[in-house]
């Protein structure tokens, strides 16, 4: 294991998590760290089993003692979000995550860390190898594409696991158990572009804006960091209010499940409507640093001169287009009645690109807790954009994991929680997607608790794992499998 890790505690998990981030494993690529988890089940002589669709499961037998007590699932995720800076040189099909240790922390040099999931996945990794743990049958289970899709916990069958009791490792606050998670659906809208040429005369510039925290379009929404899209629509509409111009490129955000921090447009201007774009640019730079200036550090609006335009959107596009992104809902949409503090309903213009060459292409995801609202808040998706001519397409969707406050598995937990720590723990519910949603509807007997440590900056290049919160929900869970 790298120096990097040297004397963290507890020593398997970080030998595990230190090993996993030597391989790639971006939602759908997978293979690699299902091959390591295989790996260590046959040197270590344990039973396991993969399903269609690539998902593991890995048993091992109880400890001295506790051979009569029911099997417990041990549920993580293989995939990563994988995000980086632009001006970071990684590539996530091969390189190796280069992580380091920042004081009280360990995160990753410009790219995402991967310690969602790949920290809860490396506790249950840890516990296959530790024989001193006391536990009852264990069932680790290894799911696929959980940030994407939750393709995995969907493509569980009947039979591939024998436990009814589940501890999720996908959370990210030490001290809150959590017992409920928002349900989901994403909106995808397209829509064809008429290539024209150029017009003679025209210069061609690029409108950037970066430097926002981004983070997880479900744990962050509420914080109301910046979308980077959204901003650059703000301008774009304003600009043409005063003159016309042509779209030439647009390209913002990566993934459903992350709010975009970086976004560029590259325009077809004349002389009159540059000047009014760097204008604009020295404005809205001012404006956004003073608007987000408590959740925001340094948003950068910037301007460059890339090679000169050959083709153009049509000026009627371009504006439509510009104050479609500027206008489309984002964000909070209703706080929750049921639960003080709980983010109920949200959107997030999660992508904006041109995909195929001829097609401009946005994805959004939308979250609640209250599956009809899932439904509203779609719908309202649905109509925006067929008012501006964009084609439709609806699916992704995941149910919400509703909260059991009887549950014996939450008695236990909690029990543990107040004889190590003196105080009682928060009982929550989370606004994003865990896969206990969809297990729990395949499964409905299971009774379910979802933990872990302290994870900051999740699905962004800010990423971070508290390390003291690492040594503390392992020995938490530890005590949980020895009291169930």
């Amino acid at each position: 294991m790298s120096q990097v890790f040297a004397g963290l505690e507890p020593k398997l998990v970080w030998k595990h998590f230190y090993n996993i981030n030597q391989i790639p494993r971006c939602s759908k690529h997978e293979e690699g760290v299902r091959n390591y988890v295989i790996e260590l089940a046959k040197n270590l002589g344990l039973e396991y089993k993969t399903d269609a669709v690539g998902n593991v499961v890995v048993k091992k037998a109880a400890s001295a003692g506790m051979e009569n007590k029911s099997p417990v699932i041990i549920q993580g995720h293989l995939d990563m979000v994988c995000e980086k800076n632009k001006d970071t040189d990684h590539d996530f099909s091969k390189d190796p995550i280069d992580m380091l240790v920042d004081g009280d922390w360990v995160t990753a040099n410009g790219t995402t860390l991967g310690a969602d999931n790949g920290i809860g996945l490396c506790m249950g990794l840890a516990l296959l190898e530790d024989n001193s743990v006391a536990h009852p049958p264990l069932e680790i289970l290894a799911t696929i594409d959980e940030e994407t899709g939750m393709t995995g916990a969907e493509g569980l069958e009947a039979g591939f696991l024998e436990g009814t009791t589940m501890l999720n490792l996908d959370s990210e606050e030490e001290g809150a158990l959590y017992i409920g998670c928002a349900g989901g659906k994403h909106t995808i809208m397209r829509h064809k572009i008429d290539w024209q040429e150029a017009p003679a005369g025209n210069k061609t510039v690029l409108l950037k804006i970066s430097g926002l925290r981004g983070g997880h379009s479900g744990l962050n929404i509420i914080d109301g960091f910046g979308n980077a899209i959204k901003l650059t629509g703000r301008i774009l509409t304003a600009l043409a209010q005063k003159h016309d111009f042509n779209l030439v490129d647009f390209q913002g955000g990566t993934a459903h499940n992350a709010i975009p921090r970086e976004a560029h447009a590259v325009l077809s201007v004349d002389n009159f409507a540059l000047d009014e774009l760097g204008k604009l640019a020295d404005y809205y730079q001012g404006v956004f640093n003073a608007e987000l200036r408590f959740v925001e550090k340094d948003i950068r609006v910037s301007l460059d001169e890339p090679a000169p335009a050959q083709k153009v959107m049509p000026v009627e596009f371009s504006k439509r287009l510009s104050k479609m992104l500027y206008a489309m809902p984002d964000g909070v949409m209703a706080m929750s009645h049921a639960v003080d503090g709980l983010v109920e309903t949200s959107t997030n213009l999660a992508v904006a690109e041109i995909v195929e060459g001829d097609t401009f292409f946005m994805l959004t995801s939308q979250r609640s807790s209250v599956a009809t609202a899932i439904d509203d808040i779609a719908g309202k998706m649905r109509a925006f954009g067929e008012l501006a001519g964009f084609e439709i397409e609806q699916g992704g969707g995941y149910p919400a994991w509703q909260p059991n406050p009887d549950s014996n598995l939450l008695k236990v937990c909690k029990s543990v929680y107040k004889d190590m720590m003196g105080n009682e723990p928060e009982v929550k519910a989370i606004h994003a997607g865990l896969e206990c949603g969809i297990i729990g509807e395949k499964f409905g007997d299971m009774d379910m608790i979802s933990f872990g440590p302290d994870i900051t900056g999740a699905h962004s290049p800010d990423e971070r794992v508290k390390i003291a919160s690492v040594a503390n929900v392992w020995n938490y869970l530890v005590q949980v499998l020895k009291n169930l």
